[in-house]
């Protein structure tokens, strides 16, 4: 990490929503004194209550709410000077004709280990596919969707009982321990940045796509069962429609799971049991 505050960049733009935004945001704070940099906050997805503004409404740092994508674009093509835009949690698309830019460089945070996983919902992907590790990635961005070279990465087992929600929690701590790490060298230019070496032909994750097309058979292996349902498990978050299955001849939805001891069927309407292992899964379910 850089401690003589040498940068180039005269000003620095964060993008992004939510806990990891809001962390980097802060650390952008306590580094601008010694950097000198100009710092501006821009939330492109809007929220309830939101944490990125009270904080530069505290730290009486620039807020902007732009949702719509043209405009901000447009905003973005406006920028002059050398600036640096950091994009946490953020999922606007950048255009070419902005990252190509000589005054303007762009980093980004991917939740997961590129080249793997990218485009949206890495972590739902990563738990329905089985694997046992996963992590982070900060990476240059370029015209292609998370294809810059590589800034920094960092690691984390994904559990047998891991929901989406909590892999999600771990790695935006993941993110911002790692930006802290690279933020003075990024700023200083002074990244050994590595090329992904990607295929070409690997698969782009959309925010479309739902695991198994969001249905189970109850013939299914118990374990793949499991793993479906807690790759879409983001809590309150309504980021995948209920998974979906046939009871009795009946469509239904799945509107709880759990794996529980193998003593802990009960006798009940509107509840499944499957061997799992040495467990149960518990689903209770809605006929539609």
């Amino acid at each position: 990490m850089d401690r003589m505050g040498n940068t180039a960049f005269r000003r620095v733009v964060v993008i992004g929503y939510g806990k990891a935004a809001g962390d980097v945001l802060r650390y952008v704070c306590d580094r601008q004194e010694e950097y000198g940099y100009e710092l501006e906050f821009i939330e492109h997805e809007a929220a309830p209550f939101s944490v990125t503004e009270k904080i530069c409404a505290d730290r009486g740092v620039s807020f902007r709410q732009i949702s719509d994508k043209k405009k901000l674009a447009a905003y973005l093509d406006g920028t002059a000077g050398k600036t640096l835009i950091v994009s946490a949690s953020n999922n606007f698309l950048f255009p070419a004709s902005l990252v190509q830019r000589e005054n303007i460089t762009v980093v980004n945070f991917h939740n997961a280990l590129l080249p793997k996983y990218p485009g949206r919902n890495a972590p739902t992907w990563v738990i329905y596919e089985g694997e046992k590790e996963t992590g982070i990635t900060w990476h240059y961005v370029t015209a292609g969707v998370d294809e810059g070279n590589i800034i920094i990465q960092k690691r984390c087992a994904v559990g047998e009982d891991t929901r989406a929600y909590e892999l999600t929690e771990e790695l935006m701590d993941l993110a911002v321990e790692a930006f802290r790490e690279c933020f003075g060298d990024v700023l200083a230019e002074r990244v050994q940045a590595r090329p992904q070496g990607f295929d070409p032909a690997r698969r782009m994750y959309r925010s479309r796509e739902v695991p198994s097309d969001g249905y189970f058979a109850l013939t299914d292996p118990p374990e793949e069962i499991y793993r479906l349902l807690r790759s879409v498990d983001y809590g309150k978050n309504d980021i995948f429609p209920l998974m979906r299955t046939t009871v009795d001849g009946v469509e239904a939805e799945i509107l709880r799971y759990r794996r529980i001891p193998p003593d802990g069927q009960r006798d009940g309407v509107d509840f499944l049991y499957l061997p799992l292992g040495d467990s149960l899964l518990k689903m209770k379910y809605r006929k539609v």
